[in-house]
C-alpha cells in the first residue's frame, strides 16, 4: 500500500483558533482538507481568507450543521477521491499537540494498514467529569471489541488508512455527532483494521469552545454502546477466533490441507454431466458448493479475507457471505468447465485476444516459461493446446494436492496426464528434465501464487493487494537458468465464454550475483502486480482458499538465508 497522508480538520464556529490550527501544521508540508461543517458567516469569513492565502488549504462546505462525524466523512471521502492513501484528523480548537504530526505519520508509514489512534495524556485543564466518563466508554468499547487494543476510542486526533475507512462508511451507516470517533474505531476494529496507540498530549484552552452536549451526547453514546454491544454478538465467534494463537489461526500449509469430497462424489458429477448436460449439472453444484461452504470453515475464512481486500483496494462495498458462496461456485464451475474443456465441449467459446503473439512464439521455435496463476481456468488453456495440438505445453505442478480430481480429468481424456511433471521441489535433475524441453521448443507452465510445499523454500515478501504477502522465488529463478522468454497466462470467464491474456513479462531473467536479491524482489513485486490487476478484474476467480497472507516458516528461512549470503 502507498503512503499519501494529508490532514483533515472538522470545524463548526472555531474562527477564533483555525488560523493558528492551520498556521502550526503548514511545516509539515501536507494538503489540508479543512470541512466547515455549516459553521456561521464570520467563521466562513476566516476560512475564505484562509483559503485564499494558503495553497494547500482545501476547502470543503456543508449547506448546513449535520455533526463532527459527518464533516469527518465528507472529507474522507474528498481525500480519497484526490488520491491520498492516509487522513490525518485533526481538531479544530487547538487540543492537539500538533508536534506530534510527524510520529503519526511514522506509526502510518510503517504500518499503513493500521489506524493510529491518539491515546490522550491530559493535564489539569480537562474537566472532571470529561476524564473520568471517558473511562466508562473506555470499558464498554474493551466489551465491544473483546480486546483492550483501542486505548482511546474518543480522541480525535487519528490517522485514518482511507481505503478501509471509507469501505466501511460507505456500507454501513455511521453517526454524525459526537458517537462518531466511537463508534468508526469499533466497526473497523471489528473489520480486522488494526489499531496502533500513540500517546499525544490533550488540552483544553480556558477559552476554547466546546461543542459536546452533556445530556444530549452522554444520551447517544449511551444508546450507541447498547447497538453496538447486541452488533457484537453474532460477531462473536470470529473475534474470539482473533483471539486464538497466529499458528492455530492460519492452520497448515496449503499443500498439507486435505483434499475435500470423495472419488464417488466427483464420478457422479462427471456422469450427470454426460448425461444430462451442462446446464442441469451447473444447477447441481448449488447443493453440493452449500454443503461445502457450510461445512468449510477455512475456506470461507481465506474467501472472506480475500474478497475484502479486494474490496477496500476497489471501493467495493464489503463482502458478506454470499460473496464467499459466490466465489466457492465460481471455483466448482471453473473444475466442470476443465472437465469439459477436455472432452472437448468447451471448443469455439474462448477468445484469444493476443494469439497472433502466443503464434509468433510457436514459429520461432524457442522454448519458454509461461507463469500461471490460481486465477481463472488455466488447466483448462492446457486442454485446448492438447485437443487442437497447438503447442506441447508441460505443466510443471505439484499434484498430491488434488489427486482425485486429477484423476477425474485423467479419465475425461487420457491425454491429460501426458506433459504432465508433478514435482515436489525444484531439484537439479527437475531442472536438466526442463532445459530438455525449452531446447527442444516446448512450453512450461509453472503457477506462481503459491509458497513452496517444501519447509525451506525460497520466498520473497511484496505487496500484494494492499499487504506484505509471501510468493515464491522458484518460478524466477527457474526461468533464469532455463535462459528463456517468460510470458504471464491468464484464461477468464467473461459471461459465456472465455478470454486467454497472453503477455510478455521478460525476454530473459537476469539474476546476477550482485544484484540476485534486489532483483529477483523487482521481479517477484512485478508478478503480483500483474495478478493484481486481473484479480481486482476478476476477484471472484482467484481460487486460493487459505491464508494466503500468512509469513509463516518458509518466510522466515528465506529472509535468514539472504542475510547469510549478504
Amino acid at each position: 500500500m502507498s503512503f499519501k497522508p494529508c490532514v483533515l480538520i472538522p470545524i463548526y464556529n472555531h474562527k477564533e483558533r483555525i488560523r493558528g490550527t492551520v498556521e502550526r501544521l503548514l511545516p509539515h508540508d501536507l494538503p489540508i482538507f479543512v470541512v466547515d461543517d455549516g459553521s456561521d458567516g464570520a467563521t466562513q469569513a476566516v476560512l475564505a481568507v484562509l483559503a485564499s492565502e494558503q495553497p494547500l488549504l482545501r476547502l470543503l462546505r456543508l449547506p448546513e450543521n449535520a455533526g463532527k462525524g459527518a464533516a469527518v466523512m465528507a472529507g474522507m471521502r474528498a481525500a480519497r477521491r484526490a488520491g491520498f492513501s492516509h487522513a490525518l484528523q485533526v481538531d479544530a480548537d487547538g487540543q492537539h499537540d500538533l508536534a506530534d504530526v510527524p510520529r503519526f505519520l511514522e506509526r502510518g508509514f510503517a504500518n499503513p494498514e493500521a489506524v493510529v489512534c491518539g491515546k490522550a495524556v491530559h493535564d489539569h485543564s480537562v474537566p472532571r467529569s470529561r476524564h473520568y466518563g471517558r473511562y466508562v466508554t473506555h470499558f464498554w468499547v474493551w466489551v465491544e471489541t473483546l480486546s483492550l487494543a483501542i486505548g482511546d476510542s474518543m480522541c480525535g486526533f487519528r490517522l485514518y488508512p482511507l481505503a478501509a475507512s471509507c469501505t466501511l462508511i460507505d456500507g454501513v451507516r455511521i453517526p454524525t455527532r459526537m458517537d462518531f470517533d466511537i463508534e468508526i474505531i469499533v466497526r473497523l476494529a471489528w473489520a480486522g483494521v488494526p489499531v496502533e496507540n500513540l500517546e499525544t498530549r490533550v488540552t483544553y484552552p480556558r477559552e476554547g469552545i466546546s461543542h459536546f452536549d452533556l445530556w444530549h451526547d452522554n444520551v447517544r453514546i449511551s444508546k450507541m454502546h447498547a447497538r453496538l454491544f447486541f452488533a457484537m454478538l453474532p460477531r462473536l465467534p470470529r473475534l474470539l477466533w482473533r483471539k486464538l494463537p497466529a499458528h492455530a489461526r492460519r492452520g497448515a500449509h496449503w499443500s498439507r490441507l486435505a483434499e475435500r469430497g470423495s472419488g464417488l462424489g466427483l464420478r457422479i458429477v462427471f456422469l450427470c454431466y454426460r448425461l444430462l448436460g451442462e446446464r442441469a449439472t451447473r444447477l447441481l453444484l448449488y447443493p453440493i458448493v452449500s454443503y461445502f461452504f457450510l461445512t468449510g470453515s477455512r475456506a470461507r475464512a481465506a474467501s472472506r479475507d480475500y474478497l475484502q481486500r479486494v474490496a477496500q483496494l476497489s471501493g467495493r462495498p464489503p463482502p458478506g457471505w454470499r460473496d464467499s458462496f459466490r466465489h466457492m461456485l465460481a471455483f466448482a464451475q471453473a473444475g466442470l468447465d476443465k472437465v469439459a474443456a477436455w472432452i472437448g465441449a468447451i471448443e469455439g467459446r474462448v477468445d484469444f485476444p493476443n494469439r497472433p503473439a502466443f503464434e509468433a512464439l510457436l514459429a520461432s521455435g524457442r522454448g519458454a516459461v509461461l507463469i500461471g496463476s490460481h486465477l481463472g481456468n488455466l488447466e483448462m488453456t492446457r486442454a485446448l493446446a492438447s485437443k487442437q495440438r497447438l503447442a506441447t505445453i508441460n505443466a510443471v505442478v505439484y499434484s498430491e494436492h488434488a489427486r482425485r480430481f486429477n484423476a477425474l480429468l485423467a479419465a475425461a481424456n487420457a491425454n491429460f496426464a501426458v506433459n504432465l511433471l508433478p514435482v515436489s521441489n525444484l531439484g537439479p535433475q527437475t531442472a536438466i528434465l526442463l532445459k530438455e524441453k525449452i531446447d527442444a521448443g516446448e512450453l512450461l507452465v509453472i503457477v506462481g501464487d503459491r509458497t513452496p510445499p517444501a519447509q525451506n523454500g525460497r520466498v520473497k515478501t511484496v505487496d500484494f493487494l494492499g499487504a506484505p504477502a509471501p510468493f515464491a522465488q522458484g518460478p524466477m529463478i527457474l526461468a533464469s537458468l532455463l535462459a528463456c522468454p517468460v510470458y504471464l497466462f491468464f484464461c477468464l470467464r467473461e459471461s459465456d465464454g472465455y478470454r486467454i491474456h497472453f503477455e510478455l513479462f521478460a525476454e530473459c531473467i537476469e539474476l546476477p550475483r550482485r544484484e540476485r536479491q534486489q532483483r529477483l524482489q523487482a521481479y517477484l513485486q512485478q508478478y503480483a502486480r500483474r495478478l493484481e490487476a486481473y484479480c481486482l478484474r476478476a476477484p471472484e476467480q482467484w481460487f486460493n482458499f487459505y491464508d494466503f497472507w500468512r509469513q509463516d516458516a518458509a518466510t522466515t528461512a528465506a529472509a535468514v538465508a539472504e542475510q547469510l549470503e549478504a
